[in-house]
């Protein structure tokens, strides 16, 4: 992409290669200039390719034809290698009538557009690691003056600059240009200042002035503006949504529901935006089903958000790009939520070939689907959004991302309260509290189920009543308030008896067990867990089967009965197989092992 370093590179490749005698005949270089609003074309380029080979003045031929004769045989006559270097080349009528017409020389072209017709090498950029981008500016700066040494004070705001540039060598080169003109301000203060920017290129562009060791203006927003006029509409149209997308990559179909076109089509356009440099294709993680994914750099996604804010129509266009991400997502959430909960003897909930598929769906677009549920605080994507929460809650506690799930639990209730939503506020508070308690912070979530709790109770839903006492219990219990936890699940249990939920009466038994043994009634914890395994069985639940098989081993391995223990983890390592939960039977087996 524009900004990467490709002339910096060629030309101190150049350098270090004629520095080893590789190229006895010497470089040739030129500019084709092929971003700029005139670009040089081949017959051009060929009269100063003559001018640097001697050909001058009443030498020169009168004709184009007979220029790129007489350069041709002068290139063929040298037996010294020469290096041509054909900088920054925009169509390749620029320069193939420039190659040489033998193979005794050698080539260098940088553009940022892949060439995919041509049998050429091609050697593709990308941005730097983190250290080399630190490295990057800490050089500039102790290039100016050996004695700066907010690099060394400041390493982690010097990390977070190279982020806010994205790793972008003219970005990062832009920046130390910024620190070195105000020498007596610390690395900090740059920092808040492009992360408190919209469009971080609104800071760097005015911050600098001049131009880089080859003639380059120390500007960014120039060079995406020329990369983006160049785009035909239906590739700009796709460059500007995919700005808006909620993750930092997006999978294939999510593109297609955003841009509102088929997969095939917008695969098309995504690969041709690739060979522009503009969106980066990135494999999926290995073991992954959901093939590539595509990212925008972090300050191409700036610039085309600040193209649409721009726009009164583009801005429409982007809001309704979001709804159908939105209802894309939540109709393949729903899916795999449905299989995280489902087990034998319930309609299978389709869309995905089982539970591994639907986990795999949610590990590759967690980072989109928790973004996009904070597109709730518009009333417009309010419901769809706390729907979306609700799919999520599930597969954020197994994997247990707990930061995620409370972030997701608070943008949620804040759409839920925004919108005037009883039913979703007191879905969003229990959610939270859920959140709260797996972060670890208790009294938080004692607050969240109590609040759940008394909202359904207002709306008679006794079922989700039950559920909230269920989880105040739980919280309770973890805050070492083992009383009202019994006294909690209790309650929770007799409401699933006179709904008739039996799955939901296990689940009450199971908390309810626990309570009683963190309290130390053994034999009525034994009993509690007794009724849940029961049912859960009835159920085929492997999942919280293994759940009240582990609180069983527990009891035994209190009890100071190893050979019990062992046996109860071994049965628990054999549900979670059977759940697909690969992670707590290792964990079990290894709980096993350790009571031999």
């Amino acid at each position: 992409m524009g900004g990467i370093g490709k002339t910096a590179l060629a030309i101190e490749t150049a350098h270090q290669a004629c520095t080893e005698g590789w190229f006895p005949g010497g470089t040739l270089f030129v500019d084709l200039r092929g971003y700029d609003d005139n670009p040089v074309t081949a017959d051009q380029a060929v009269l100063a390719l003559l001018d640097a080979l001697g050909v001058r003045g009443a030498d020169l031929p009168s004709t184009a034809a007979r220029q790129y004769d007489a350069y041709w045989a002068l290139l063929a006559e040298r037996q010294d290698r020469v290096l041509l270097i054909l900088d920054n080349a925009s169509d390749p009528a620029q320069y193939l009538p420039l190659l040489p017409g033998t193979d005794r020389h050698r080539v260098l072209i940088t553009s940022r557009d892949r060439p995919d017709s041509l049998p050429v090498r091609l050697i593709d950029l990308e941005t730097l690691p983190p250290n080399d981008s630190a490295a990057l500016i800490t050089r500039a700066l102790h290039d100016a003056d050996e004695r700066d040494d907010r690099p060394a004070r400041e390493p982690e705001a010097l990390d977070k600059l190279a982020s806010l540039c994205g790793h972008l060598p003219l970005a990062l080169q832009i920046a130390a240009a910024m620190l070195r003109r105000r020498r007596h301000r610390d690395v900090a203060s740059l920092v808040t200042e492009i992360a408190q920017a919209e469009d971080p290129t609104a800071v760097l562009d005015t911050g600098s002035r001049g131009t880089d060791l080859y003639g380059r203006s120390l500007v960014l927003r120039p060079i995406l503006d020329t990369s983006y006029r160049r785009l035909p509409p239906d590739q700009a149209r796709l460059l500007l949504l995919l700005a808006l997308a909620p993750g930092p990559d997006s999978d294939t179909d999510t593109v297609a529901a955003l841009t509102d076109l088929d997969t095939e089509a917008a695969l098309s356009l995504l690969e041709d935006l690739a060979a522009t440099y503009l969106v980066t294709p990135v494999r999926a993680d290995a073991g992954s089903d959901s093939g590539m994914r595509w990212r925008l750099h972090d300050l191409v996604r700036a610039y085309g958000v600040g193209v649409v804010a721009g726009d009164t129509g583009l801005m429409e266009e982007g809001e309704a790009a979001r709804g159908r991400v939105l209802g894309f997502y939540l109709a393949w959430a729903d899916a795999a939520d449905g299989w995280l909960r489902w087990f034998p003897g319930r309609s299978v909930p389709g869309r995905f070939g089982g539970r591994g598929e639907a986990l795999a769906w949610l590990d590759g677009e967690r980072a989109g689907l928790v973004a996009a549920v904070g597109w709730g605080e518009r009333e417009r994507f309010a419901d769809m959004a706390w729907r979306l929460a609700v799919c999520l809650a599930v597969y954020l506690e197994w994997r247990r991302y707990f930061d995620d799930w409370v972030g997701v639990g608070r943008a949620v209730l804040k759409a839920a309260v925004c919108s005037g939503d009883g039913e979703g506020e007191a879905i969003a508070w229990d959610n939270l509290g859920l959140a709260l308690r797996g972060a670890g912070r208790e009294a938080e979530a004692i607050e969240a189920h109590t609040r759940a709790r008394d909202l359904f109770q207002a709306t008679e839903d006794r079922n989700r009543e039950a559920s909230a006492w269920n989880h105040l219990g739980f919280a309770l219990r973890v805050a070492g308030r083992e009383a009202e936890a019994i006294e909690a699940h209790t309650r929770a249990r007799d409401l699933f008896q006179a709904a008739g939920d039996r799955h939901g009466e296990a689940v009450a038994w199971n908390h309810l067990g626990s309570a009683l043994r963190v309290a130390g009634q053994m034999v009525e914890a034994v009993e509690g867990y007794g009724k849940a395994l029961e049912i859960f069985w009835e159920f085929e639940d492997w999942y919280r089967t293994g759940l009240v098989l582990h609180n069983l081993a527990l009891i035994h391995k209190a009890a100071d009965r190893p050979v019990e223990a062992r046996a109860c983890w071994l049965r628990a390592a054999d549900a979670y197989t059977q759940a697909g939960d690969t992670a707590e039977a290792d964990q079990a087996r290894t709980r096993a092992e350790e009571q031999r």
